[in-house]
């Protein structure tokens, strides 16, 4: 199975890349950290551009990211109920999630990628909470730039 995978992503390369992050972002179950790893991997070896793949991570990243904060700006605190469904408390989800970020704003996009499930919450969150759209872009895109360029660069050092 790791082959088949291995031979995807050799095959289609920043496109698979931009794809699998885009749709982890947007809320697919499906995992990017695998993927990022094995493009870093391919990139030690030359196949791919280390370069490319942090582009097209971050340019999935963003796109993703945009649709969830954009929905938040419009929808509020309903597509936080939305994000929250899978918590045993819904309600309790957006009120916890409203607090941490009343003190963080718009800070937190720049760690959310590296917390498992606030990167769900944060996008639509900030959005829901007002923050400007540059503002969101700036910090969004400096946060996914951190995540992916530390991702690709750790495995950058691997070879598959």
């Amino acid at each position: 199975m790791a082959h088949e995978i291995i031979a995807l992503i050799a095959q289609y390369g920043l496109l698979l890349v931009f794809l699998n992050v885009l749709a982890a972002q947007a809320g697919v179950p499906v995992p990017a950290v695998p993927t990022l790893v094995v493009a870093g991997a391919l990139a030690a070896g030359g196949h791919l551009s280390l370069a490319g793949i942090v582009a097209a991570a971050l340019a999935g990243c963003l796109l993703g990211d945009l649709a969830w904060y954009l929905a938040g700006r419009r929808y509020g605190a309903g597509v936080m109920r939305t994000r929250c469904c899978c918590s045993r408390a819904p309600d309790s989800c957006v009120k916890q999630s409203g607090r941490l970020f009343q003190g963080w704003r718009g800070r937190v996009l720049l760690v959310a990628k590296f917390v498992p499930g606030l990167s769900m919450l944060a996008p639509p969150l900030v959005g829901a909470m007002g923050l400007p759209p540059r503002h969101f872009v700036l910090l969004d895109g400096l946060g996914a730039l951190l995540w992916a360029g530390e991702i690709g660069r750790a495995s950058c050092r691997e070879r598959v």
